[in-house]
């Protein structure tokens, strides 16, 4: 292990703890204090430096893993394998390139039929948890209610198509989401856009929902494309 890494303390900042345990891991490795081929600490150990429980590390650590940056193996640990970004995220069983390229297809046409056959009780979902995301700070909690409002958009579309579709990539789009906040903050720019969404699909108009969910897929394209260019 890097002595001089290991035996630094963090800065810390006004930031969540998985964001700033996530910046501190890659900063070490993209400055080579943790370079490639080394084996970081274990779960417990990470914990104990940063001062947070393991699930926090364990968010951070796939998002490292997600840039590209680190691996886990099985049985052994997780290794530095790369001191640059890849050009491409790895989440779950998908790309990042792969999801941008079909959520259009999913979710553009899911919110312009939700915005005219949701029932009362789907605007109520969909209200209520733009409002929880709102005031959610968890990371790890948020990204679990952002995947419940893009799958209830689906289900509200009335097309068991979409809301299949979007169920078998829902937890690649969590692990994206997760990423995507600790590397580029967007939680609040996303609760902006989800109210958007809401707003639009309560109104009835077809093509205001439909354009409030392409300027959210949008965003998040810019964001990913700041990570990997």
């Amino acid at each position: 292990m890097t002595s001089s890494w290991a035996d630094r303390r963090p800065v810390t900042t006004r930031v969540s703890a998985a964001e700033a345990v996530f910046t501190d891991l890659r900063q070490a490795i993209e400055g080579g204090d943790l370079p490639v081929g080394e084996r970081l600490p274990s779960e417990a150990a990470l914990g104990e430096r940063y001062a947070v429980s393991r699930s926090v590390v364990r968010e951070a650590l796939r998002s490292c893993t997600a840039l590209g940056l680190t691996e886990t193996r099985t049985g052994r640990g997780t290794f530095v394998i790369s001191s640059t970004v890849s050009h491409d995220l790895k989440v779950g069983d998908y790309t990042a390139r792969e999801l941008m390229e079909a959520r259009p297809h999913i979710e553009i046409p899911a919110a312009g039929w939700a915005a005219e056959r949701h029932s009362a009780d789907d605007l109520r979902q969909l209200t209520e948890l733009t409002q929880a995301m709102a005031a959610e700070s968890d990371q790890t909690d948020w990204v679990a209610l952002d995947g419940q409002f893009h799958l209830t958009i689906a289900r509200a579309s009335g097309n068991r198509v979409f809301q299949k579709a979007l169920g078998d990539i829902r937890n690649s789009l969590t692990g994206q989401s997760a990423t995507l906040n600790l590397a580029t903050g967007r939680m609040r720019r996303s609760n902006e856009e989800h109210e958007r969404i809401v707003e639009a699909i309560g109104s009835g108009d077809r093509q205001a929902a439909e354009q409030a969910m392409a300027d959210h897929l949008d965003a998040v394209q810019v964001a990913v494309r700041s990570l990997t260019q």
